[in-house]
């Protein structure tokens, strides 16, 4: 009996611990497209503060969140339509939300690979200080409760580039355009940010780290944006 309660208690705890994961879809994933910059329609520059992505990472003690900024970014539309655009990361800027004081400082300077030895473990900052985002096509949803359109476009982060396909709300006035997302996931093995990962790394037990990075994006633009 005393046997049988021990492996419950591992078998119960193992389950609790594999569920720790980040929230949303898996954004599809493929090679890098071709990108043609439209010069039809109307630019809106991206309200910068405005605009933000949310992250969240997750390994079998639990889950973090943060945030980052952007540097700079535009919508193109034209007939109503998101027929284009970009945004510019701002690497060094990547923000711990759930922790504080030496926790949270020494978190982020881990993510940004402020440490010596460490610099590649994530995101290097120093070497990679900007991600970029490029649409390469948008085409509108029916039928979606979460989302009117799919926008696909070549993500970029640490010089390497996937063509990152994901499900927003876009919503348009006179003057002005909201693109928000719902929370999705994308492998960061795929730009080769590999530290902690159980798909690259053997043996490490229950000291990984998800492979799946959950981001939610909000932009906001506008003709009046700065």
């Amino acid at each position: 009996m005393k046997t049988q309660l021990i492996l419950l208690a591992v078998a119960i705890g193992a389950l609790l611990t594999s569920c720790k994961k980040a929230e949303g879809e898996q954004a599809a994933v493929s090679e890098a497209k071709e990108v043609t910059k439209t010069t039809d329609g109307t630019t809106y520059p991206v309200n910068l503060d405005a605009s933000t992505v949310n992250w969240e990472g997750a390994k079998p003690t639990g889950t973090h969140t943060g945030t980052i900024a952007l540097s700079d970014g535009e919508i193109i539309v034209n007939d109503g339509q998101v027929v284009g655009g970009e945004f510019t990361l701002d690497m060094t800027s990547i923000t711990v939300t759930d922790l504080e004081g030496d926790m949270k400082a020494n978190l982020e300077n881990h993510l940004k690979g402020n440490e010596e030895g460490k610099e590649d473990h994530f995101f290097n900052v120093e070497q990679y200080p900007t991600g970029k985002y490029v649409i390469t096509k948008a085409t509108a949803l029916e039928g979606d409760a979460d989302a009117t359109h799919l926008i696909y476009g070549n993500l970029t982060l640490r010089d390497q580039t996937k063509e990152v396909g994901f499900k927003a709300k876009v919503s348009l006035s006179d003057n002005a355009i909201q693109v928000s997302t719902p929370p999705f996931t994308i492998d960061r093995t795929d730009w080769g940010v590999n530290y902690g990962s159980k798909s690259i790394f053997d043996n490490l037990g229950d000291k990984f780290i998800n492979d799946e990075i959950g981001l939610t994006i909000t932009l906001a633009a506008s003709s009046s944006a700065i």
